[in-house]
């Protein structure tokens, strides 16, 4: 299992793979990575709290925990956000407007996060 600083480093590596597979044109790549970049963001989350982190359903929940510490909603805003890129990878729905849209946004989530993490404790 990984630690939360692996986790987080992952979701750093992600999220720079994730915007050079954009910029490249592999739009379906840089969502779904763009999306783990999300995802691994929460996990360093849960697996520093100790959580369960393990499935879609449980990162939700970790989403919601995390927001019920810190009152911040854009947090579940932004990661629903991130589901929608999971969902294009599978799909293929999103335009690269959107796509470029929602990736601002989950950077912003992943620095969120990041600092969460690091202010933890």
């Amino acid at each position: 299992m990984a630690t939360w600083q692996e986790h987080l480093g992952i979701s750093l590596r992600f999220r720079d793979q994730g915007f050079a597979e954009i910029e490249s044109g592999d739009l379906l790549q840089g969502s779904e990575k763009l999306w783990g970049a999300a995802a691994h963001a929460v996990k360093a989350a849960a697996e520093q709290r100790g959580w369960k982190h393990n499935g879609h359903a449980y990162l939700h929940r970790v989403v919601n925990e995390i927001v019920a510490e810190n009152g911040d909603r854009r947090l579940n805003d932004a990661f629903q956000a991130a589901n929608r890129l999971h969902i294009n990878f599978y799909e293929n729905t999103l335009g690269r407007d959107q796509i470029d849209d929602i990736a601002q946004i989950v950077s912003t989530l992943v620095d969120m996060i990041t600092d969460i993490v690091q202010d933890f404790g």
